[in-house]
């Protein structure tokens, strides 16, 4: 098949985009085990593969086919991974042999926007000696429900809400208007006895959206013990809801929640000022829900440039003692290095002026935050010029594309002529997250190299528009004068208009805040590919206590093994299909240290989708 052939393979998987974890420090996507080296890496082979056998095609009510992120949890001596279709599993971890199975039976009729579910939590009452749910599974449903389960049996837990389940679609300030406008895909937080879940919100739908509070439930009984809004200032909007993980330190009792852009993402007419909450990274006491602190990462959202990366914790030494810190990662390309107890920043970041909205009834941002270290992890800035192609008739078509839109960097507004958004709201960091190699003082992150095409359409023009445009995203924005037009901006073949590489992985030192190494990730199933334009990725890392760096992510069905200091790919792991999702890694019983991870697949036009768990060890 040529790349020209592969064009619809783009934009079936960059419309996925954007929207998990379990090694031993899950809060830094690391795991202190060492048996596997950069010597020995080389001789993984593979252990076991576990199937879901869950259908791999879309509901009935039509949407996307499922999509299988899970990082399994191993705890209570079982791996237990979570599927799109409310399955919750407990296997044995050295031979991926069922131990029980839980079906939430979500519905199968339905049209969920993000078809996913990242994983499970788990927690024990230290109040119970023994006995049924003493150590409990807590699963959130695509159809927002809250499970509690026993670990060792997979039964309900029937002192927990109503027989084991909590309705997350109840007590909002405002609900959702259908199945599917309200989700859960990450796996809730646990912390202090408290169970604290966020909510997948439908982006672009309508301007009073779905409202995003983050609540903490009691996780013996799942009694509601808080809730925080993330817009008290702009009540009239919705989202800005914490899609991705949100992060626990019991240490400090603080979670940690990334929030997403307010409703509607590309108009913000409606929702004057900052919005101060919304694009943020807010730290929350356990006990309480108060704020503690707060750093905004983008004002007054016009981009979709949500907190997607789960913030990352870490350590380092500074000013002659150790601070403990938080990396928050954002769809820009900006990775931010905080004070975990305060929020100030440990390298300075400036305020810095940005281009200004053209569009009437549009307020945009006078400043945007931006860190003077680390530098911007991706390009932030394309022009006609700057177009790249795999052919002079691509790099033609680039540029002619380009030259009309407005196109002054990073944080150009949208507007009604189309503007160029560098990177795209799949570009930048995005949920797989920031590994912590604790050994190399290293933040690990994937990003992606993507650039957008957004465009304001007044709402009497829009029946029109869709007819001109039938490829690109077109959604009303309800209760907005404009509608959102989107597209990555690809050439003929199918290829993107920015340089490659299209995803890579790098490596920030957290002491001066400096890229120590930056190597493409992937490569793209495309005749005539090369592996130095890397692979648009979704996915995150895991380091380990060896000295490696473990990652799929890309489209092509392979688990990669880096050396953690230099970068140097040192192994390959071939999978049943290509692996959305995180991996983890356990020491079983045997004393072999195992390195799983779920292959689901992206799309099925770049290979075949799967439910597949795999798993490596040495010989």
């Amino acid at each position: 098949m040529t790349i020209l052939s592969r064009t619809a393979a783009w934009a079936a998987l960059l419309a996925l985009a954007a929207r998990g974890l379990a090694a031993e420090e899950p809060a830094s996507q690391y795991s202190p085990l060492a048996q596997i080296r950069p010597d020995n890496v080389a001789r993984l082979e593979l252990a076991w593969t576990y199937r879901t056998g869950e259908p791999l095609v879309a509901l009935a009510g039509g949407g996307r086919p499922p999509a299988f992120e899970a990082t399994p949890v191993y705890a209570f001596g079982l791996l237990y991974i979570g599927t799109p279709y409310g399955k919750v599993v407990a296997l044995e971890p050295e031979t991926g042999k069922e131990r029980w199975a839980f079906d939430a039976k979500v519905p199968r009729d339905a049209n969920f926007g993000d078809f996913a579910n990242r994983g499970v939590s788990v927690w024990v009452d230290a109040k119970k000696d023994s006995g049924p749910c003493r150590e409990r599974v807590f699963f959130a449903s695509i159809d927002a429900r809250l499970v509690a389960l026993d670990a060792r049996t997979g039964a309900a837990c029937s002192d927990f809400g109503r027989q084991g389940v909590v309705d997350l679609k109840t007590g909002l300030r405002r609900g959702p208007e259908y199945v599917g406008e309200y989700e859960q895909t990450s796996p809730p937080a646990v912390i202090d006895d408290l169970v604290v879940v966020g909510s997948a919100i439908a982006d672009n739908h309508r301007a009073d959206s779905v409202t995003g509070e983050v609540r903490a439930f009691d996780a013996r009984s799942g009694a509601l013990r808080w809730t925080f809004d993330p817009l008290p200032d702009n009540p009239e909007a919705g989202g800005a809801n914490a899609w991705s993980r949100i992060v626990a330190d019991p240490e400090r009792h603080l979670v940690f929640v990334p929030t997403g852009s307010p409703s509607p993402d590309y108009y913000g007419g409606l929702r004057k000022g900052d919005n101060r909450f919304a694009n943020s990274v807010v730290a929350l006491r356990a006990g309480t829900g108060a704020v503690a602190w707060h750093f905004q990462t983008v004002h007054h959202d016009l981009w979709d440039y949500d907190v997607a990366t789960p913030p990352a914790l870490f350590t380092t030494a500074r000013d002659g003692r150790e601070r403990a810190g938080v990396a928050v990662g954002s769809k820009t390309g900006h990775l931010f290095l905080l004070d975990r107890e305060t929020g100030a920043p440990l390298f300075p970041v400036e305020e810095r002026p940005v281009p200004a909205s053209d569009v009437p009834g549009e307020t945009a941002a006078l400043t945007q935050p931006f860190p003077t270290l680390p530098p911007a992890l991706v390009p932030q800035r394309l022009t006609a010029d700057e177009a790249w192609g795999a052919s002079e008739a691509d790099q033609k078509w680039c540029r002619e594309q380009i030259q009309p839109l407005r196109s002054e960097g990073i944080f150009t507004p949208p507007s009604l002529r189309g503007t160029l958004v560098v990177p795209g709201n799949v570009g930048g960091l995005h949920w797989g997250g920031v590994a912590f190699a604790r050994e190399q003082g290293l933040l690990i992150a994937p990003t992606n190299r993507l650039v957008a095409l957004a465009r304001l359409v007044p709402q009497a023009e829009v029946a029109g528009y869709r007819k001109e445009h039938p490829d690109r995203e077109t959604t009303r924005q309800r209760g907005a004068p404009y509608a959102m037009s989107r597209i990555f901006l690809r050439a003929p073949s199918g290829l993107p208009c920015n340089p490659p590489p299209f995803g890579t992985l790098s490596a920030v030192d957290v002491r001066t805040g400096m890229i120590r190494w930056e190597v493409p990730l992937g490569q793209l199933p495309f005749p005539g590919a090369r592996p130095e334009w890397g692979s648009i990725n979704l996915g995150g890392p895991l380091a380990t206590g060896g000295g490696l760096v473990f990652i799929g992510a890309s489209v092509d069905p392979a688990i990669r093994a880096f050396d953690a200091a230099t970068g140097a790919l040192l192994w390959k792991g071939t999978l049943p299909a290509s692996a959305r999702s995180v991996p983890m890694s356990f020491e079983g019983p045997s004393g072999k240290q195992y390195v799983v991870i779920a292959a689901g697949g992206h799309d099925p036009v770049f290979g075949p989708l799967d439910n597949a768990v795999v798993a490596f060890r040495l010989p």
